[in-house]
C-alpha cells in the first residue's frame, strides 16, 4: 500500500506555506535542463475560492463569507463533522472553530487536500461578509512534499475530498497508471489521518469519481463506467452509481443505471444526477435502497425530485436533512450557474447565489452537518484583492515529475520558445504577442485572429503564425504569414500562402529556409514545405497525401524528422495519433497510438531532438465534465515519449484542457510569473448546458469562437 502521510505532528497556530524546489536555478544552469510551457482552456481565469451563505433565510450580499484565502485555485469543499483526528491538530487552541473545511486546492504547483479551521469575533449564527476574521489554522492533509521526485503520489489530480468521523480521508487520485490507452487514472483512496496507512478502494482495471461517504461513514456511493471503461463523453457521463464498504472498497454493488454525483441523506437514500431519457432536462433523482434483502439495480427505487424545464445538477445533502437539497442550476432565463435549494416537501426552488452576486457562476454546491450553511465555489473576482496586488499569473508553475524539466500553464495559447529560450510567443484570441520568460516586455505583435506560432531558428524575431477562422473547412482561407516582432513600426507582416485555401500550423526547419505546414488546397488536408521567407511563391513541395488529415506538424532540431498528428487511420473519426516522417517523405512510421477514438496531438520536439512533448487523452477522463467550466475536451493531458516509443511519462493530471505544449531550451525557475491583467472570471460554463431540449438555446454570456483546444483546427 502507498502512504501519503498526513501532518499529524502540526500543532502551531500559523502553517507557514513555503514553495520548496527540489533544486536551485544554479544547479540547473546545464544544456540538460528545459521547460515546457503549455495551454489550459480558461484555468487561469478561474481564481476560485469557497464561499458559503446560510441556508435558512434568503440571503443579501453581505451573508456571503469568503472561506479560502485566495492563494491559487480552491475547490470542491466538504464541511466536516466533529472528528477526534482534526481536533488533534487544534490541540494548542482551546476554542471550537466558528468553520472548518476540507477543500482542494492547486497552491505551489501541484494538487493537494487541504483543512482550515477558521475562528471570528462573532458568533456562528450572526457570521456575516463583514465578521473579523481572527485566526486561521491551515494544513494540508496529505503530505506531498516528503515524497520524492519519482513518486506519482506528488504529480497527481486529488478531488472530492470527504472526512468520516473516524479519521479517514476519502479523496479521488489520479498517481496510478492503469496502463491501457484512453483509460482513467481517477480512483478513489481512504487515508487514516491518524496513521498514514492509505488504501485504494476502487479496483484495479476500473475508474470511479465523485465519492459520497454516507452519514455512518459504513458506505461509499462512486459514479463509475464499471469495466465498460470511458468511451468519449464530454458532457453528461452515462456513468452508473456502485456502493462499497468505506473501510477497503469490498462488497461493491451496482444500485443505479446511468447516474453521477451521488449524494447521501441516510445510509438508505441517497441523491443523484442524470439526463432524463423522457425530455433531455439534467435532473436530481431519489434513490432508495432496501433496508432489507439484497441490493440491486432491481430493487433500488428511483423518483424524479427536480422538474423538466431547468438542468439541476451536482446536488448536495446534509444527514438526516429531508426537507431541502442544494443544486446547481441552469436556467432558460439565466446565463450563469446558480445554486439554489429545492425543498423537498413543497417540491419548488429557493434561489441563493443570484440574489447575492448575479453574473458570476457558483459551482458544486455542498451543506454543513447541521444544515445551517450551504458552500459553494465560484472565481473570487477583482474585488477580493487589494489595489496594490497582483495575483494574475502570465506562467503558472506546475509540479514537474523531473528533476531537470520545469513545468509552466501559460495564459494564452499555442506557446512556441525562441531558438534562444529568451522569449515566447503566443496567442491571445484576437492577436499575437511575444514575451520574456520573466514577463517582461510583452507586446503584441499581430491584432488580427491567429492560431499557432513558431520561431524562424536563424533569422532573429521572425515569428510564424496562421492566421484566419479556427476550426475551419479546408475551403475556408487560413493563411500562414511571418511577423518580424523587432520592427517598431509594425510593418514586418508578410503572407506566405496565397491560394485561399486553409493553410495552418508552421514549423521551421532548423537552417531557417523552409517551413513544413497543413494545407487543405486538395480538399484534404496534407502537409507541404514551402520557402521560409519568401512563400510558396518560391516553391512548394507535397510531402503528405491522402483523403485524410495530417495536421499540427513539428519539425526535429537536426533536421532529420517531422512530428506530426493525422486521421490517417480512421479519417474523418475525429479521432488522431502521432506520426514522424522524413522531409524527403519517406520514413513514414506512427510514434504514439492513441487507443479507440483517441485523440493524440500537437507535438514539440525536445531541444536535442530525442523526445516529443503531446497532449492526449491517454488518460482519459478525470472527473465529471458538468462540475467545471467549459472545456472542448476536458480530458487532454501534457505526455513525453522518446522517439522510439518508450519511456511515456504523464507530467499533468487535472480534470481540464491541456494542450498546445512548447518545449524550451533553457531552463526556467520553477516560480509564478505575475503580470498585471486585470481581467479574471472570464471562463465561459460548459457549452452545452446553453442548448435547451427542445432546441432553444439558453443565454450565453461570452464569445464562444475563441477556441484553444488540443484537437485539431
Amino acid at each position: 500500500m502507498k502512504t501519503m502521510n498526513p501532518l499529524p505532528f502540526l500543532k502551531s497556530l500559523v502553517y507557514l506555506s513555503l514553495l520548496l524546489f527540489s533544486v536551485t536555478a544554479e544547479d540547473q544552469e546545464s544544456t540538460t535542463a528545459t521547460s515546457i510551457i503549455f495551454t489550459t482552456l480558461g484555468r487561469s481565469d478561474y481564481a476560485y475560492d469557497i464561499f458559503t451563505l446560510p441556508a435558512s433565510l434568503p440571503p443579501t450580499p453581505s451573508d456571503e463569507i469568503p472561506i479560502t484565502d485566495s492563494n491559487s485555485v480552491n475547490f470542491n469543499g466538504h464541511f466536516p463533522s466533529p472528528s477526534p483526528s482534526l481536533l488533534s491538530f487544534l490541540s494548542n487552541n482551546n476554542q471550537t472553530p466558528s468553520l472548518q473545511l476540507i477543500y482542494v486546492t492547486e497552491r505551489n504547483g501541484s494538487s493537494n487536500i487541504y483543512y482550515d479551521a477558521l475562528y471570528y469575533s462573532t458568533p456562528q449564527n450572526t457570521l456575516s461578509k463583514s465578521s473579523p476574521l481572527r485566526l486561521r489554522l491551515q494544513l494540508p492533509l496529505l503530505d506531498l512534499d516528503s515524497s520524492t521526485q519519482e513518486d506519482n503520489t506528488v504529480i497527481s489530480m486529488k478531488d472530492k475530498p470527504t472526512l468520516t468521523a473516524d479519521g479517514y480521508l476519502i479523496y479521488v487520485s489520479t498517481h496510478e497508471d492503469p496502463g491501457r490507452p484512453r483509460t482513467s487514472w481517477a480512483a478513489v483512496y481512504s487515508t487514516h489521518l491518524p496513521t498514514a496507512f492509505t488504501r485504494r478502494l476502487t479496483p484495479y482495471g476500473i475508474a470511479d469519481f465523485s465519492p459520497a461517504v454516507s452519514p455512518s461513514g459504513v458506505y461509499t456511493a462512486v459514479a463509475s463506467y464499471g469495466l465498460d471503461g470511458w468511451d468519449g463523453e464530454v458532457e453528461v457521463l452515462t456513468t452508473d452509481i456502485y456502493v462499497f464498504l468505506t473501510r477497503d472498497g469490498t462488497q461493491r454493488i451496482k444500485i443505479i443505471e446511468n447516474g453521477g454525483w451521488p449524494c447521501w441523506v441516510d445510509d438508505f437514500t441517497l441523491f443523484f444526477h442524470r439526463r432524463s431519457g423522457l425530455d433531455e432536462w439534467i435532473s436530481v433523482y431519489k434513490a432508495v435502497l432496501p433496508q432489507n434483502g439484497p441490493v440491486s439495480t432491481d430493487s433500488v427505487t428511483i423518483q424524479r425530485v427536480t422538474p423538466p424545464g431547468l438542468h439541476a445538477f451536482t446536488p448536495a445533502t446534509s444527514p438526516g436533512n429531508n426537507n431541502f437539497i442544494a443544486v446547481a442550476t441552469r436556467r432558460p432565463n439565466s446565463s450563469f450557474r446558480h445554486i439554489e435549494l429545492f425543498d423537498l416537501v413543497k417540491n419548488e426552488f429557493r434561489e441563493l447565489t443570484r440574489l447575492v452576486s448575479s453574473n458570476t457562476h457558483h459551482f458544486n454546491p455542498f451543506i454543513s452537518p447541521d444544515s445551517a450553511r450551504v458552500g459553494y465555489h465560484k472565481c473570487r473576482g477583482e474585488k477580493s484583492k487589494r489595489k496594490d496586488e497582483n495575483t494574475h499569473l502570465l506562467l503558472e508553475n506546475v509540479k514537474s515529475p523531473l528533476p531537470d524539466l520545469s513545468l509552466f500553464r501559460v495564459d494564452g495559447s499555442f506557446p512556441s520558445f525562441s531558438s534562444a529560450g529568451d522569449r515566447i510567443a503566443y496567442v491571445d484570441f484576437p492577436g499575437v504577442y511575444v514575451v520574456n520568460p520573466d514577463g517582461s516586455n510583452r507586446k503584441q505583435v499581430y491584432p488580427e485572429t491567429a492560431f499557432s506560432t513558431a520561431w524562424n531558428p536563424v533569422h532573429e524575431g521572425i515569428v510564424y503564425t496562421s492566421t484566419g477562422p479556427t476550426f475551419a473547412s479546408e475551403s475556408t482561407e487560413v493563411d500562414i504569414i511571418s511577423i518580424n516582432v523587432d520592427d517598431v513600426d509594425h510593418n514586418g507582416v508578410k503572407k506566405l500562402t496565397t491560394n485561399g485555401k486553409n493553410n495552418a500550423f508552421p514549423s521551421v526547419s532548423p537552417d531557417g529556409k523552409w517551413v513544413a505546414f497543413r494545407s487543405g488546397r486538395t480538399g484534404h488536408k496534407n502537409l507541404y514545405i514551402m520557402d521560409a521567407m519568401e512563400g510558396e511563391e518560391a516553391g512548394l513541395q507535397r510531402l503528405t497525401e491522402g483523403p485524410w488529415s495530417d495536421t499540427m506538424c513539428n519539425w526535429s532540431p537536426d533536421g532529420d524528422w517531422i512530428a506530426f498528428a493525422s486521421d490517417r487511420h480512421n479519417p474523418g473519426s475525429g479521432s488522431f495519433e502521432l506520426y514522424l516522417i522524413h522531409p524527403n517523405g519517406t520514413g513514414l512510421r506512427k510514434l504514439v497510438e492513441s487507443g479507440s477514438a483517441g485523440r493524440t496531438n500537437h507535438p514539440s520536439f525536445s531541444p536535442d531532438g530525442k523526445t516529443l512533448v503531446f497532449t492526449s487523452d491517454y488518460g482519459g477522463i478525470s472527473g465529471e465534465p458538468i462540475s467545471n467550466p467549459h472545456h472542448y475536451q476536458p480530458y487532454g493531458e501534457i505526455f513525453t515519449i522518446k522517439l522510439d516509443g518508450s519511456d511515456l511519462k504523464r507530467l499533468t493530471h487535472n480534470s481540464y484542457e491541456d494542450g498546445t505544449p512548447a518545449w524550451g531550451p533553457k531552463f526556467i525557475r520553477p516560480v509564478d510569473v505575475k503580470w498585471a491583467k486585470n481581467e479574471e472570471c472570464a471562463f465561459e460554463d460548459c457549452h452545452w448546458l446553453n442548448e435547451m431540449p427542445n432546441g432553444a438555446v439558453l443565454a450565453a454570456p461570452f464569445d464562444t469562437t475563441t477556441a484553444t483546444s488540443h484537437c485539431a483546427a
